[in-house]
């Protein structure tokens, strides 16, 4: 064991592809949760709600969680096999195709996975054989989730982006991305920023330009890598969103009136300030002469 750990901390490379192979797996299961944990909390909603309401709670007849139950086709209703359901590899072997009944699946599927899988190696590329690439790596797989149930659904489930965002406050204690000081105002004014945004957004307009989810998110980022980031992840996030809105409404014809996420923005821009933040302030800072 020690001699494989030696190993992986004399050669990048070894430690790049293994990341890279994980990421793989975790994306396929990466799937499973940004189709499933919608239904579960709308499922969960429901039931408060028929409490609440002094009703007879639904019976459900078969469990539905992150394991239960077992991919199937959702044409057929046919069992998924293992040797099915192999990352990427499955999905060319079938020609993108249900194995029993020939109903095509989604690109979305082995998409998402070649990209936790290709993310996952360039964290482990930047950070190399560190405690960083660990939790680095957790936070990747959290943004990739956050964001693809963002843009299916316009949510940003508290599930995850709570438990990270204390995560990252827990790890400023070991100094691993940033310091406790700049950790706690991170998160606070990550939070107060957007929140003062939405407000003053909603009293000019009377709509709501982002959603609570968007706070929390931005919040994460500045428990994770201080307030010092912050400028930078909100000016990324902002561009890069404002270029795609028009985008899609000159290209695509999208109406203007239907909401884009943010979330996917945000958790773009606070990726890139995860491997590349400080070159960027340390760039700007020159170019304005600090």
């Amino acid at each position: 064991m020690m001699q494989q750990l030696d190993l992986l901390s004399t050669s990048p490379v070894i430690c790049i592809v293994l990341a890279g192979l994980i990421g793989l797996l975790v994306g396929s299961f990466l799937n499973v949760v940004i189709y499933r944990l919608p239904i579960m909390m709308r499922q969960n909603w429901r039931k408060e709600c028929l409490a609440y309401l002094e009703l007879d709670a639904e019976t459900q007849l078969e469990s539905f969680n992150l394991v239960l139950p077992l991919s199937r086709c959702p044409q057929c209703n046919t069992a998924i096999k293992p040797y099915q359901n192999i990352p990427v590899i499955s999905y060319i072997f079938l020609k993108g195709r249900c194995a029993c009944c020939r109903t095509p699946i989604s690109p979305r599927y082995p998409i998402i996975e070649a990209f936790t899988a290709i993310t996952s190696a360039m964290v482990a590329w930047h950070f190399g054989y560190t405690e960083q690439t660990v939790f680095a790596l957790i936070l990747t797989w959290s943004l990739i989730a956050l964001s693809f149930i963002d843009i299916d659904h316009h949510l940003l489930p508290d599930s995850i982006t709570l438990p990270m965002l204390w995560l990252g406050l827990l790890l400023s204690v070991f100094n691993l991305f940033t310091a406790p000081h700049a950790s706690i105002i991170g998160a606070v004014v990550g939070y107060l920023v957007l929140w003062l945004v939405y407000h003053l957004f909603k009293l000019a307009t009377g709509k709501e330009g982002m959603g609570y989810g968007d706070f929390k998110l931005l919040a994460l980022f500045g428990a994770w890598l201080g307030w010092q980031y912050l400028p930078v992840i909100i000016l990324l996030s902002s561009l890069v969103g404002s270029v795609i809105g028009i985008t899609m409404m000159i290209v695509a014809k999208r109406d203007h009136t239907i909401p884009i996420p943010f979330g996917p923005y945000l958790a773009a821009a606070g990726w890139i300030a995860l491997l590349w933040g400080n070159d960027i302030n340390q760039l700007y800072l020159n170019s304005t002469g600090f």
